[in-house]
């Protein structure tokens, strides 16, 4: 049985994700600044291949984070569900913004795929 408690912890979950998302897209972004600049500079071959390994790193967590954002979407989406089926509820500030992550999470696939 869903309850508001469960939704607004399905939501956070979903809240802490995005964050984390964006959060690494931000470090690669950093890390690939800093290992074109180590490029241009002709920094140590040693260096320059750690930093490397580091971007590879920072890339890969990128999709690791999705696919737990998109698990935690589905679980957010069909608490939110049960919970308008069972319990009859269509309003309220839990349910208003776990409809919010949910519209916010969906676009924020939409922009990853383009």
């Amino acid at each position: 049985m869903a309850t508001l408690r469960n939704l607004k912890i399905k939501t956070s979950t979903c809240k802490r994700l995005i964050k984390e998302f964006h959060s690494y897209e931000k470090e690669v972004e950093r890390e690939a600044a800093k290992t074109a600049d180590m490029k241009e500079k002709g920094a140590d071959r040693y260096d320059l291949k750690q930093q490397e390994n580091v971007l590879a790193e920072s890339r890969m967590m990128i999709p690791d984070c999705r696919k737990r954002l998109e698990a935690s979407l589905a679980d957010l989406k069909g608490t939110l569900t049960e919970l308008e089926e069972e319990s009859n509820q269509k309003e309220g500030p839990e349910i208003e913004e776990a409809r919010t992550i949910i519209a916010e999470v969906d676009k924020l696939f939409q922009t990853a795929e383009v």
